[in-house]
């Protein structure tokens, strides 16, 4: 026979999980997880759209989500045997065969993708109402284009505040800022 003060514990804790399990699948019922579209506005999902229609502007063939060496890589220029990808580590084993390997970070605007590419790529030819990322960047922080990277830094942490979705702001508007900040920052530093 079990003493009492074991029995009793042993259905206290029984108890106990009970009601956490209750209250577990009470709350994903009453609030279940909303979806979320923020690849499609923001990261990758952005910066896909970004090179898709940069590709398609300067005419160049392509395929997405090919693999490539084993390694499975965001955009494929079959024609000139080049591999675009987000994934570092496929860049850096792609990077020992023949295929010219291509990384693309996050923060990184599509137009900019000419840049790296081993082959001359056409001007593209900007629109009258195009404005300069750089300029848009500061913009955003609320700083002038002559700023310092204090300012830069201090203009960030004060509108990260603003923004952020744990205090309420929205989740675009916050990857907006973050993006903001790096351009700004790798322009004054």
């Amino acid at each position: 026979m079990l003493p009492e003060w074991l029995v009793v514990g042993l259905w206290l804790s029984v108890a106990v999980g009970v009601i956490i399990g209750v209250i577990f699948v009470a709350g994903a019922r009453l609030y279940p997880n909303q979806p979320s579209n923020a690849t499609s506005t923001a990261g990758e999902g952005r910066r896909r759209v970004e090179i898709r229609q940069y590709l398609t502007a300067i005419g160049e063939e392509f395929a997405e989500d090919h693999f490539v060496e084993g390694q499975h890589v965001a955009f494929y220029l079959p024609e000139r045997d080049v591999a675009i990808t987000f994934d570092a580590r496929a860049y850096f084993r792609i990077e020992r065969s023949p295929t010219y390997a291509v990384l693309v970070e996050h923060e990184m605007p599509g137009m900019h993708l000419g840049d790296r590419l081993p082959f001359e790529t056409p001007d593209l030819a900007e629109d009258d109402d195009h404005v300069d990322p750089t300029e848009a960047a500061f913009a955003v922080l609320g700083v002038s284009h002559g700023a310092t990277l204090s300012e830069v830094k201090s203009a960030y942490r004060r509108k990260v505040k603003e923004v952020h979705p744990d205090h309420g702001g929205d989740r675009e508007e916050f990857q907006q800022v973050r993006e903001a900040y790096t351009a700004a920052k790798n322009r004054v530093s």
